[in-house]
This record gives structure tokens, sequence and C-alpha cells, in this order.
């Protein structure tokens, strides 16, 4: 699918992203630059705030069940500062998939009800180059539900539509 007749706005977009996601975690966004002191630093896959917080970018993936390949939420996720520290010492390092998951909690609001806001994860490291793979614990949730059972490329287009229309 190449484009879509938004539902919300009207308007046809030329493409159905398939992977969305957020600039930084939420309690990055939610604090002033002042608020997050010198001791905060924000990179393209990891977060720190105040010295104290942890978080790394990763992938939650939702298989489509009548589209190409998965649809990808990159979501934010903090850990202890003890994963934080293991992750970044396998961060290079060749086979660093085969570690045990780490737990996380997310740190994305996504538009979805409940919110996503501290869902439980389990955080899978990749190999190299790849970010790591999210998986929700909460089972009963339905970003869990549809995790775990897969979308169509209907519930894409609502879903991007509620990403780019809030």
């Amino acid at each position: 699918m190449s484009g879509f007749l938004c539902a919300t706005c009207g308007e046809f977009h030329d493409d159905l992203p398939m992977c969305l996601g957020a600039s930084a975690p939420a309690l990055w966004h939610s604090m002033t630059e002042s608020e997050r002191g010198d001791d905060s630093g924000i990179s393209s896959d990891q977060c720190v705030i105040q010295g104290k917080h942890f978080f790394i970018l990763g992938r939650l993936l939702l298989p489509v069940l009548d589209g190409q390949g998965p649809f990808v939420w990159l979501v934010w996720v903090s850990l202890s500062e003890k994963s934080f520290l293991r992750v970044n010492e396998l961060w290079e390092q060749e086979g660093r998939e085969s570690e045990p998951p780490f737990f996380g909690w997310l740190q994305s609001a996504l538009p979805y009800e409940p919110t996503t806001l501290s869902l439980k994860t389990s955080v899978q490291t990749s190999p190299v180059g790849e970010r790591p793979v999210i998986t929700i614990e909460a089972a009963g949730h339905p970003l869990a539900i549809e995790q775990r059972d897969g979308i169509d490329m209907k519930r894409v287009q609502k879903i991007v539509e509620a990403a780019l229309h809030g």
C-alpha cells in the first residue's frame, strides 16, 4: 500500500509508514532543559536523565497478517542502571543477541487505551547494528494482544492516523 485516504483529516497521504516512534522518552519531553540538568543527554539510541534514569530505544514488532513485514513501533524503555551499563558493555560485541533479556518499563506514550506508559517489558538485544526487540509483558493490554496476535493493514492505517493526528 503506497498511500491512503485519511479518515481523520480527509486528505490523501502518499505513504503509509510501517515504522513510527518517539524522538525521546516521555520523561525527557516532560522536562525543561534546566530541569534535566547537566547530567542528562540523549542520542539516537540511548538517553540518561539526571544521571539516574536510563533509557534505550528498541523495536516493538506487530506482525501484519495481510501485508509485508511487521509494523514497527520504535519505543523507549527504561532500564536499571546495572542493565543499562551491561547493554553499553555489549553495544559493539558480536553475539550480544545471546544475552538473556533485560527487564524494562515502556516509556513511550503510544496511541492506545489504557496508556502504554510504564508497561512491563522484556528487552532482547539483537545483533550489532540492530536495535533491541521489545516484548510487552502485560498480556491483557491491547498493545500486547496486537503484538501476540498480529494486525491487518486497516489497523496499521488507524494506528498511523492516530499517530499523525494525535
